[in-house]
This record gives C-alpha cells, sequence and structure tokens, in this order.
C-alpha cells in the first residue's frame, strides 16, 4: 500500500478538499452496494429461518447500513471544516441542542427497533395500521414503514407514528362468516343449510384449512350457532367459523361467503332484507 501514499498526501492538500469528499463519498456508496449485495446473497443461500422474517432482516439491516453511511459522510464532511475532536469536546451543549431537534428521529428510530425485535410483523404481511391503513408490508426501515395499500398507492409512515398494528398473517387466521336471515325463516331448515355448506367447504376447501401434526385439521368450517336473535331489527343471525392458513385468508373467506351464498340458495332460505318505513306526514297532519 506504500505507492497510495503519494496519492493520499496530494489529497490532503486543502485546494483538492471537494475532490477529497467524492471519493470519500463514492467509496462509501460502493461500500453500502457491496454490502447490501453481500447481505442479499447470504439470505439467498440460508433457509435457517422463515423466509419471511428473512426479507424482513434483510430489509432492516439494508436500511442500518444506508443510515450508517449517511453519519459517516456527515462526520467526514463537518471534519473538513473543523477538528471533529473540539466538536465532540463541546458536545454538552451541542447534544441538548441536537435532543430537542432529533425527538422524532430517535423515537422512530427506537420504533423501528422494537417492530423487529419483538416480531410485531414481517416483509409482506397484510396488516391494518392505526385502525385506518390497510396493505402489505412492502418496506421496513429504521424509521419508516412503507404499506402498499390495495389499490396500488404506497403509504410511508413513521415507525414513531404506528399505534396500533392488526397483523392478519400471523400463523393462523379464523374464517368468520355471518349471515342473517328473515324472522319467519324456521330456524331448523337454517341450520340443516348451514351444515350442508360446512359439508361442502371441509370438502372442496379443505387446502385452506390449518392442520395439526397428523394433518387433521385444528377447526374444520363449522356452524357457530345463532348469534343474535335480532340482528339490527332485520332477522336472526347465524356464524359460520373455520381456521385455516394465514396466507390463504382471503381466498378462502371468498369461497366461504359464495358457497355459503349458493347453498343458502338451493334449500330457498329467506334471507334478511333492509327494510326502509316513510311516514306520510302530510296525511298525518289532514287528520
Amino acid at each position: 500500500m506504500e505507492w497510495m501514499s503519494p496519492v493520499l498526501n496530494w489529497l490532503e492538500k486543502e485546494e483538492f478538499s471537494a475532490l477529497r469528499l467524492l471519493l470519500y463519498g463514492a467509496l462509501l456508496f460502493v461500500m453500502v452496494l457491496l454490502s447490501r449485495k453481500l447481505i442479499g446473497s447470504f439470505f439467498k443461500r440460508t433457509d435457517f429461518i422463515e423466509e419471511r422474517k428473512e426479507r424482513t432482516l434483510e430489509s432492516m439491516l439494508n436500511s442500518i447500513i444506508s443510515y450508517t453511511a449517511v453519519i459517516a459522510f456527515i462526520l467526514i464532511l463537518i471534519n473538513q471544516f473543523t477538528d471533529i475532536n473540539r466538536l465532540l469536546a463541546g458536545a454538552g451543549v451541542i447534544g441538548v441542542i441536537i435532543g430537542f431537534g432529533a425527538q422524532n428521529l430517535i423515537k422512530d428510530f427506537f420504533a423501528g427497533l422494537f417492530l423487529l425485535y419483538e416480531k410485531q410483523l414481517h416483509k409482506g404481511d397484510f396488516i391494518t395500521l392505526n385502525n385506518t391503513f390497510h396493505g402489505t408490508v412492502e418496506d421496513i426501515g429504521l424509521r419508516f414503514l412503507k404499506l402498499r395499500e390495495w389499490s396500488g398507492r404506497l403509504l410511508t409512515i413513521s415507525n414513531g407514528q404506528i399505534t396500533t398494528i392488526e397483523n392478519y398473517n400471523f400463523e393462523f387466521m379464523r374464517v368468520i362468516e355471518k349471515v342473517t336471515t328473515n324472522f319467519r325463516q324456521d330456524p331448523r331448515e337454517v341450520h340443516e343449510a348451514l351444515e350442508a355448506a360446512c359439508k361442502r367447504l371441509n370438502e372442496e376447501c379443505s387446502e385452506y384449512l390449518k392442520k395439526d401434526l397428523k394433518d387433521e385439521p385444528i377447526e374444520p368450517f363449522q356452524v357457530y350457532g345463532m348469534t343474535s336473535l335480532n340482528d339490527q331489527y332485520r332477522g336472526y343471525q347465524y356464524t359460520v367459523t373455520g381456521v385455516v392458513h394465514d396466507l390463504v385468508y382471503w381466498t378462502a373467506a371468498k369461497e366461504t361467503r359464495r358457497i355459503i351464498a349458493e347453498t343458502m340458495y338451493d334449500y330457498n332460505i329467506a334471507m334478511a332484507e333492509q327494510r326502509v318505513e316513510l311516514n306520510d306526514y302530510s296525511a298525518s297532519k289532514e287528520e
């Protein structure tokens, strides 16, 4: 490495400070690219943890590398104009100033670490944030979480703003479908129809059901029972449930609704209808 000494001494001259900064920036950029490539290659060749967890960890490591490179470049830039040691010596006052200005940054940083450590979500999970936003986790960083909504819109929210997370991809999900029939419909006929629907569901949607070690469904599709005697003043309410794999929840739910609707039609079950009552105020006034 002795041949580099003249080059380094030449770059140390004050008139080449801009060139020196560009060189440091290019070097950090190359290091970030190489690090990301090595991390990506490592996770592609290993399978010691679940794929979703690997993608989450890879995303977080890439975020850490990027922030580290940016902070390093900022320190190098500061060192070009002032002695970094003297700056650190007076860091007491500066630290207080920066602390007030970077509260949100620190909050987002630790919130991101807790998301990773507590395994609240993974890259690729379908979640609901703050009871408002619904979508698939596309990226998890130290400061921001990116959520791809069903419409295709990409939502970026800082980790510190996340208050509640509803994760629909956490080992298993329970399909819960509710059916409301007319008050005049015989409950015994409804129960018979729903039993037939569940039998068909367990035959046609068997691959969606969550299985135990004996390859038996943990909870097959079944009639939970009558869950309301007066569902919003419209009729009797019944509920059908079944435990399915989290990754196929939406498909299983759609198929459940389709099969239940077809079976209720085949059995001529009268479903509840919305009723709107209008009062004739003019007639009442004339009386």
